[in-house]
Order: C-alpha cells, then sequence, then structure tokens
C-alpha cells in the first residue's frame, strides 16, 4: 500500500512499530505537529490489530487491510458533522462503547482526527475510560498543537510527533542522541556531564528537546538488542546500534531501553526539566 510505505518512513512510525514488536505500544496515543496526522493515524490503528507475528503493522494481515482501508469494524473514527464541536453526549456514546468487545480485532480503537473541536468537558468525560478503561481499548488523538489537550488528558497518553512532509528525513535529536548513546558506552561520569552541561543551557534546552534525544536514542537500543539477536538494524542507526550490541550485553540494552521509555513519560508530566535530567543521568550510569 502506497501510503503505508510513505508513512511507515516517520520517526513516529518507527516508534510505534518498535514499540508493537516489544509488545510495549501505548494504549493512548496524541499525534502531533503539521505531518501526515491521518496517516499516522491509521498506521497506528493497524498496528494495534496487526495479527502478524513478524512486524507490526505487516501491511498484509486481513487487519491492517481493513485498517488502511477505514473498513475494519472495531477502528472508530470519531466525528460529529452536526455540531461544530463533538457534543458531550457524542463523547459519552464512546465511552460507554469502549466497555463492548470487539468485533473480531484485539483492540477497541477510537480515532480522534482532530482534538481542537474536543471541548476541555468531552475531554474530562475521556479522561476516566482512558485512564480506568478496559485493556482492549486504545485511544488516537490527533492535535497540530498538543496544548489543546488538556494536561490532565496528555499525561495519559504518549506524545509522537509527525513530520510535514519537507522536513528533513533524519530526526530531531539524532545528533545529541548519538553523544547521549556513546557516553552511555564511554561511563565514568560520562553521561551525568553531557546531563548537566544540558540543564545549564535551559534558555535553549526544553524538554521537547530531550523528549527528541531520547526518541533517538530509544530507536537506536531497540536496534542494537535487535543485531544481538541476528536481525538488520536501520540503516539511519546501524553505525551506533553496532558499537552498541558489541559493548553492552542484552540485559544493559534491554535495560536502556526501559529507562528511555520512563523519563520519555516524565517529559509529558509537570515534572522540572533538571529534575528530569539528573534522575536520567543516575539511572543511566548506573548501567
Amino acid at each position: 500500500m502506497e501510503e503505508l510505505q510513505t508513512v511507515s518512513q516517520e520517526p513516529a512510525a518507527r516508534q510505534i512499530r518498535t514499540a508493537a514488536a516489544h509488545g510495549t505500544l501505548s494504549h493512548a496515543l496524541l499525534l502531533t505537529g503539521r505531518g501526515n496526522l491521518s496517516g499516522l493515524s491509521r498506521y497506528a490503528a493497524a498496528a494495534y490489530e496487526c495479527t502478524s507475528a513478524q512486524g507490526r503493522p505487516c501491511g498484509v494481515c486481513p487487519g491492517c487491510r481493513k485498517a488502511f482501508r477505514d473498513v475494519h469494524p472495531d477502528i472508530v473514527t470519531v466525528r460529529d458533522d452536526e455540531h461544530k464541536f463533538l457534543s458531550a453526549d457524542a463523547v459519552r456514546g464512546i465511552r460507554s462503547d469502549a466497555w463492548i468487545r470487539p468485533n473480531e480485532g484485539a483492540r477497541k480503537v477510537y480515532i480522534f482526527p482532530d482534538c481542537a473541536l474536543l471541548t476541555p468537558q468531552d475531554q474530562n468525560i475521556l479522561l476516566k475510560v482512558v485512564e480506568e478503561g478496559p485493556a482492549y481499548a486504545a485511544f488516537v488523538f490527533c492535535a497540530e498543537t498538543p496544548s489543546v489537550i488538556l494536561q490532565t488528558l496528555r499525561s495519559r497518553c504518549i506524545e509522537l510527533k509527525a513530520q510535514p512532509a519537507e522536513a528533513a528525513t533524519r530526526p530531531a535529536g539524532a545528533m545529541r542522541g548519538e553523544e547521549l548513546c556513546q557516553r552511555i558506552m564511554d561511563g565514568r561520569g560520562a553521561v551525568a556531564e553531557l546531563c548537566t552541561r544540558l540543564e545549564g543551557d535551559k534558555k535553549k534546552f526544553t524538554k521537547e528537546d530531550l523528549r527528541d534525544i531520547l526518541t533517538w536514542c530509544r530507536e537506536a537500543f531497540a536496534a542494537a538488542l535487535f543485531l544481538t539477536y541476528g536481525r538488520p538494524a536501520p540503516s539511519e542507526y546501524r553505525r551506533i546500534a553496532s558499537a552498541l550490541a558489541q559493548r553492552l550485553s542484552r540485559k544493559r540494552l534491554a535495560s536502556a531501553l526501559d529507562i528511555m521509555e520512563t523519563y520519555y513519560r516524565d517529559c509529558n508530566t509537570n515534572v522540572g526539566l533538571g529534575h528530569v535530567l539528573g534522575a536520567l543521568a543516575a539511572d543511566l550510569e548506573s548501567l
């Protein structure tokens, strides 16, 4: 499928693919930015419904084909054509429907294609089911600007940024991501020194910058872990992944992945940047 091939090249799609491969794809995704949010949301929905054991979404199984054709009975794109904003009744209907088991897929997936149409009241109605809903319910929120989502709801989601078509193919944070990976291998305070330097540059370095670094590093460590099992690494991570696979054991690679995921989540909370960097340095130094 042309859309699958196009969207799959985005860094956000690679994050979805990696998380799905490890069984850690969050039940609540927030897709932001000026990229192809519609295509990326279908890509995420396909990853939830894919039945392949070789990589999700595979694009060829019945679940994927139905997801990309917008005909999967368990994937709901939430719209309310009769109102400017989504009505509270429509949102309550989604909240109730989430407790009904899927028809044929593994998940019930709800795509919100434009969260600017979700009022604060709507988001508060959704909050409980996103936080405490059934394990088979998944939510994909799309918003060009993440600020349209209340912090209470945003903190329950993993945020992924879609790149605009004209953006460079190299993910943001790649240079600093490579530096962090190298310093993890160097040990002996190298990570702490880098984090201290970044913390001292608060005017230019933000939580969003740290998310970009952690995103890149998660992909690099996942590629390194794949290499230890004889699986190829994507070209953009091959050099650093090969070095990581040679220097670190599988256990340490897996631990680093867990650390990256933990602090990526912390970047979506109200925890201060300095605290996040300090704790991140301590955990990575312990590897």
